[in-house]
């Protein structure tokens, strides 16, 4: 495909998606360019006031009139700070609003895209998007726009007065607008790549500290303090080299842009001064057209600069809607059949195929597995043979490139996502909790789409359920206690037990288990079997199995192995079979038998 040419200019377009988002706060945007048009007039006829003024006191020599101008000059300018008050004030709290609603609904967007989104972007840059770009943003609506209107003001109002005063003179003043729009072009380009290339190594410094945050025990765990520092100050590096060869374009751009318009008025002065010593010009209309003309290289000034922050904004603008358009791989079907208000958990996989890219190897081939109503099946086999794969396909994390999954007979790809989701619950092997308090980390399961929050005897109902009573109570705060980011004030065990909360108060019909007791110690092991033996009960259960004790509470046993379902069956017949599970068995789950804790099976 060839290449897209190249303009000076950035296209508005991404800007223009900003229209639909200002328009329900157009009374307040109205009332602010009042004021400012308003304000723009005051400001220019106060070169027409000081050429009275002037003129009076040197040329008049009528003091009193010298007095009520200088008066009536006082009281414009209070009015003028009151309406630029009132001005400033409406397109502050506007833009305020408008950014606050593209924030929440960027959010609330990138929350609803697949988990195969987030597998392609680093949290860094996602996050950079919310808070840097949108600040972007911010300032064209509080700042840039209204400056913009207000120059432009200024250049029309200073160019028709200056006519008006001596249509030689502006002619001299209006030479250097051609090289300063031609500046513009020169240096426009330059200065959008310069500005779109800091913003990107932004995002990228700032996901490298995210991702140290985020791995803070694994980083100290092996002295890794001085090696992230020195990859984020490599990153800062890059930051700082484009920033500096950002401040190179635009002061270069605002160096010319500054000679050009000062140069003009140097122009002005010594051709006016000529004018006033043969006597076609009074030193009041010199001094009024001197300010007029400094009103026009000002403005010529500002808007060169409103020019660069122009191409930022579009820059900026264009990476928060494209993030906006972004489609989610999996959605929700336009027409969503419902399911029973009381789901039956009968879940089958028919023939699914699934790989997670085109370009990558399939992960399952022509699976086929039925869970029946109440059943708990494990799911065993060895690493990378597709066992967690195939529990993400269940809540549709991914959707399947061949055949179909079912749930309670219906397709799950004809099911709205909420729906589904509502009806599974799962306990991952890594659980991991927010840094509220114990009590909002049960409760975010019974959340309700329209903000109701499960009461408090049923957050203490699932908690006892799950066997998290017992350490709740002894803790000083109770279910107040905050538990930290990622849960990381409480053991491996006691975070398990939220997790298996949780999943008691949203009482599923289909629990996933991926079995999370290889690594935990013998009480805590013991309190969380206990505790899942109550979940499991009457649930359909899909177990992804690493310890022989929930292979054997299984109802069923099913064996997969690169990609394909091999055996199937219950624990003695596998091992009598001598095929792929006695070989697991043998090698791995042999030593529970003994008391030792297993190597874990990861997918």
């Amino acid at each position: 495909m060839a290449e897209a040419p190249r303009r000076g200019l950035a296209s508005p377009g991404p800007l223009r998606d900003l229209v639909p988002r200002v328009r329900p706060h157009a009374r307040s945007l109205a009332l602010a360019l009042i004021c400012l048009l308003a304000s723009a007039a005051i400001a220019l006829a106060f070169p027409q006031i000081v050429r009275h003024l002037l003129d009076a006191a040197f040329i008049g020599g009528d003091s009193s009139l010298l007095n009520r101008i200088a008066v009536s000059l006082l009281l414009l300018f209070a009015v003028q700070g009151f309406l630029n008050f009132v001005q400033v004030y409406l397109l502050t709290a506007t833009a305020e609003r408008v950014i606050a609603r593209i924030r929440e609904d960027l959010f609330s967007h990138l929350v609803h895209l697949s988990p195969g989104f987030f597998t392609e972007r680093r949290t860094g840059e996602l996050t950079s998007r919310l808070s840097n770009d949108t600040t972007v943003l911010q300032a064209v609506l509080s700042y840039n726009l209204s400056e913009f209107a207000r120059q432009t003001l200024f250049l029309i109002g200073g160019v028709v007065l200056l006519t008006l005063t001596h249509p030689r003179l502006t002619a001299t003043t209006l030479a250097v607008v051609p090289i300063v729009v031609g500046a513009a072009f020169v240096f426009g380009r330059a200065l959008r790549r310069a500005s779109t290339g800091v913003q990107d190594r932004i995002a990228e410094a700032t996901g490298t500290a995210e991702e140290a945050f985020a791995q803070i025990r694994t980083v100290q765990s092996f002295n890794g303090e001085a090696e992230e520092t020195r990859r984020y100050h490599s990153h800062l590096s890059t930051v700082v080299t484009a920033a500096i060869e950002r401040a190179r374009v635009r002061a270069t751009f605002f160096g010319v842009i500054t000679f050009c318009g000062f140069g003009g008025v140097v122009a002005v002065l010594w051709q006016g001064g000529r004018l006033v010593l043969e006597g076609a010009l009074t030193a009041g209309a010199l001094v009024s057209f001197l300010l007029y003309a400094l009103f026009v290289a000002g403005a010529v000034g500002s808007l060169a600069s409103l020019f660069g922050a122009y191409q930022e904004a579009v820059g900026a603008a264009s990476r928060v809607f494209d993030l906006l358009g972004t489609m989610p791989t999996v959605a929700d079907p336009d027409q969503p059949k419902a399911l029973a208000p009381r789901p039956r958990g009968d879940v089958a996989l028919e023939n699914v195929s699934f790989s997670y890219g085109e370009q990558l190897p399939e992960v399952l081939h022509e699976v086929s597995l039925r869970i029946a109503p109440g059943e708990v099946v494990a799911l065993v086999g060895p690493s990378g043979a597709g066992k967690t794969t195939v529990a993400s396909l269940l809540p549709r994390f991914w959707d399947v490139l061949g055949g179909r999954v079912t749930f309670d007979g219906i397709d799950v790809r004809d099911l709205a996502l909420s729906d589904l989701r509502r009806a599974i619950g799962i306990v991952p092997q890594e659980p991991t909790l927010f840094s509220g308090s114990i009590r909002e980390n049960i409760a975010y399961a019974g959340i309700a789409s329209d903000g109701s929050r499960p009461s408090e005897d049923a957050i203490r109902a699932a908690a006892s359920a799950a066997h998290a009573e017992e350490f709740i109570s002894r803790l000083p705060q109770g279910y107040d206690t905050p538990v930290g980011e990622r849960g990381i004030k409480l053991s491996g065990g006691q975070r398990q037990r939220l997790a298996i909360a949780r999943v008691f108060l949203k009482n599923p019909a289909l629990v996933l288990l991926d079995e999370a007791t290889s690594s935990l110690d013998n009480e805590s092991e013991r309190l969380i079997e206990e505790a899942m033996g109550e979940l499991l009960r009457g649930r359909s259960t899909l177990i992804i199995a690493h310890r022989l004790g929930t292979v054997l509470r299984a109802d069923r046993i099913v064996v997969i192995d690169r990609g394909r379902i091999v055996e199937e069956g219950r624990h003695d017949d596998l091992v009598r079979a001598d095929g792929v599970y006695a070989r697991l068995y043998r090698g791995q789950f042999r030593t529970a038998t003994v008391g030792l804790q297993l190597p874990e099976l990861r997918t």
